[in-house]
């Protein structure tokens, strides 16, 4: 695959996702062909997403947030009742709810 975006890749992904879900029946012949382009579209995703990860934890660490990045989160600040308030779930690239069955 050559160099791609995120956003490229990630349409493979999503694209290949699509294909699967929706044959009545397996196109062996092409199967080869979508896992190939779909492993190789994962690992653009995958560099990018480490990298993005690598640049904000260094941005954290500058910036002297150093625990925030490995999702290590502050102390929730007191609601006005003085109780903690819950922190939302996160959502990552990894939480997504696609149904991709791959």
């Amino acid at each position: 695959m050559e160099e791609k975006t995120f956003r490229d890749a990630y349409e493979v992904l999503q694209r290949h996702a699509e294909t699967l879900r929706n044959q009545e029946e397996p196109n062996i012949d092409d199967l080869l062909d979508i896992v190939n382009e779909s492993v190789d579209a994962y690992k653009v995703c995958k560099q990018r997403i480490d990298a993005v990860e690598k640049a904000l934890e260094e941005a954290l660490v500058s910036a002297g947030l150093e625990g925030a990045g490995r999702g290590e989160r502050a102390a929730p600040a007191p609601n006005e009742n003085g109780g903690k308030s819950r922190p939302a779930p996160s959502r990552g690239f990894d939480d997504m709810d696609d149904d991709t069955p791959f």
